[in-house]
């Protein structure tokens, strides 16, 4: 596969469809289907997407129109998306955990002429956001909807739409690709956001090119070409996936499988066997603490090799490896490390961590099993990828790796991140003053705090505004907290606050898991909010508290701390999609028990 055709494109669709021609009946597309694991190869995609972009024009859709789509990952979302790309529109991707009032605002604030929905379940709250708006004039169903739930849209089926002369479609697509530059706006992707409403990013065909090429040249470079598969999680709707979940996988020539879901994930990477897989650090995480819980219970020898690969990881993370870790390492590969990789499929080249910040004591836990992490920087505003981690530049786990090529960055004089590059974004969609704010001289102010280290990597600190500033005027970042909280097998998630007071403290979700356990073996029954009233509970998650304390500095330390009443989540809006704690959100419903520590 030639890197020089990724460089060379002059947009997504025209690409795909170069690598559809060259690819022809290998699959490109792989979802589970009736419990079966059925594959859309990349030449019946690329008919698809011709005969739905010529249908998309013939509803009278002009070029930038905005089409709305929101659908679980799927092939279909894929097809779309690229479907409407090629009839010239832009596609307005939400995610599926938006409620009504979400969706009103993204319909209202793009004014998007066209939705695609893929079920009943995804489109009740849709429609009815939809009839408040008065936007959409229609609506394209990828399964069977009863009609009476759109009552005033026009109604469109996906199969009625993807026949026809499959021929004549292409040579129109063909024909319209001829007038679009890498400048022209590819999509409008609404950032989740941990505060306030989503903004529209505009990102154009070159931002998300260059990112392809950019990615691909790593990759290429330090695990070389090859049957490549990707095994997709993360919602096609976040930037993140959208660019290395899909259009990276085109760019390479791989092909594309789907996971179910969370639950069936670990089921899903044995039968799937990808070589690559995007995933956000909290999933890291789980599969972490899984990891050594099943470790822990076969104990012996298991045991042992596990407590010698959290040391090793530990001192590779901070830099201390040294020749004497090599017959460790020796062992591992004779004993561990072959079945954590089993787990992963067998196949995995890379397991890349985006979209939030990776602890990295999670990240060499995984390097310590043999299995390769890239962690990445970036933002949506970057379409979304700045930097990443790679072999070849010295994996660094407290980094996030050196600038991509192409992308330049400096450092304003409070440490804040600036950007600049084919990555960054047009703008904000109808939002001047927010993008003036964020461009205000040709540099994306990015709102994180870093620095470069030795080897130039970048080393990110905290975002700008999460940065807490005690009474005495010491500044304080707080994912790194809550990170190792979350560490310990008590801890499930954690929020620290301490703006302008004398102390840090901690409100906690304690692990149902661990807490099951406990309540086991100290006798009493698993209500969680009840447990939370026992001096014995509280004693057990101060221990934890306490052992995160001891790796902290004084200013850093959690004096206090208070119980959540559930889970941090998307449903209850304490977390974005991409699962990153929304502050004001959750402080919103705690400030009083926060305060009360003090």
């Amino acid at each position: 596969m030639q890197l020089q055709d990724i460089e060379n494109a002059r947009s997504l669709v025209g690409l795909f469809l170069k690598r559809a021609d060259e690819q022809g009946d290998k699959p490109f597309l792989t979802a589970k289907i009736d419990g079966k694991w059925t594959s859309t190869s990349y030449a019946e995609a690329s008919r698809q997407v011709c005969l739905l972009a010529t249908r998309l024009t013939a509803m009278g859709l002009k070029p930038g129109d905005r089409v709305m789509l929101v659908s679980e990952n799927r092939p279909e979302w894929c097809i779309a998306d690229l479907a409407i790309m090629a009839a010239g529109c832009v596609t307005t991707p939400a995610y599926t955990t938006n409620t009504k009032r979400d969706h009103a605002h993204i319909l209202d604030d793009s004014g998007a002429r066209a939705v695609v929905v893929s079920n009943s379940k995804l489109a009740e709250p849709l429609f009815t956001a939809m009839l408040g708006s008065g936007h959409a004039e229609h609506v394209i169903t990828m399964e069977d909807i009863p009609s009476a739930q759109a009552s005033g849209f026009v109604m469109h089926d996906w199969p009625d739409l993807i026949t026809g002369d499959a021929q004549a479609a292409r040579a129109e697509v063909d024909a319209r690709l001829e007038g679009v530059t890498r400048d022209d706006i590819a999509c409008i992707i609404y950032t989740s956001g941990t505060s306030g409403s989503p903004r529209g990013v505009m990102l154009h065909h070159g931002a998300i090119l260059h990112n392809c090429i950019a990615a691909g040249e790593i990759l290429a470079g330090d695990f070389g070409w090859g049957e490549d598969r990707f095994l997709s999680f993360l919602p096609m709707s976040h930037a993140l996936e959208h660019t290395a979940g899909l259009y990276l996988p085109i760019g390479l020539g791989a092909d594309i499988w789907f996971a179910e879901g969370l639950d069936k994930l670990s089921t899903n990477l044995v039968e799937a066997q990808p070589t690559f897989m995007i995933v956000v650090p909290r999933l890291f995480e789980l599969l972490r603490g899984k990891i050594i819980k099943s470790l822990e219970k076969q104990g012996g020898i298991a045991g042992f090799l596990l407590e010698r690969a959290i040391s090793l990881g530990e001192r590779q993370v901070s830099g201390k490896w040294a020749l004497r870790d090599i017959p460790t390492g020796w062992l591992l590969d004779l004993t561990l490390r072959p079945k954590i990789r089993d787990r992963f499929g067998g196949r995995i080249k890379a397991l890349v961590s985006g979209g939030a910040p990776l602890n990295p004591e999670v990240g060499g836990f995984f390097q310590a099993m043999g299995l390769t992490m890239l962690q990445g920087y970036g933002q949506t505003e970057t379409a979304p990828v700045v930097s990443c981690n790679y072999p070849t530049a010295g994996i660094r786990l407290n980094t996030v790796g050196p600038p991509l090529r192409g992308v330049e960055v400096q450092f304003a004089e409070d440490g804040e991140i600036l950007v600049r590059g084919e990555c960054v974004m047009k703008g904000y969609w109808q939002n001047p003053e927010d993008t003036a704010k964020a461009l205000p001289d040709d540099w994306l102010h990015t709102g994180d705090i870093g620095h470069l280290d030795d080897g130039g990597r970048i080393v990110i600190t905290d975002r700008k505004k999460d940065i807490i500033v005690n009474d005495k005027g010491d500044n304080i970042a707080p994912q790194k907290l809550e990170g190792m909280l979350t560490l310990q097998p008590e801890i499930s998630q954690a929020m620290v606050s301490g703006d302008k007071r004398p102390y840090m403290v901690a409100l906690i979700v304690p692990d149902a898991e661990w807490a099951v356990g406990w309540a086991r073996a100290s006798g009493e029954k698993f209500d969680m909010a009840a447990l939370q009233d026992l001096p014995a509970f509280r004693s057990a998650i101060k221990a934890a508290v306490d052992r995160t304390n001891n790796d902290l500095s004084v200013i850093e330390k959690i004096r206090k701390f208070t119980f959540a009443d559930e889970s941090f989540s998307v449903e209850n809006n304490q977390m974005t999609p991409t699962l990153k704690i929304r502050r004001p959100f959750i402080r919103e419903k705690y400030q009083n028990r926060l305060d009360e520590l003090y």
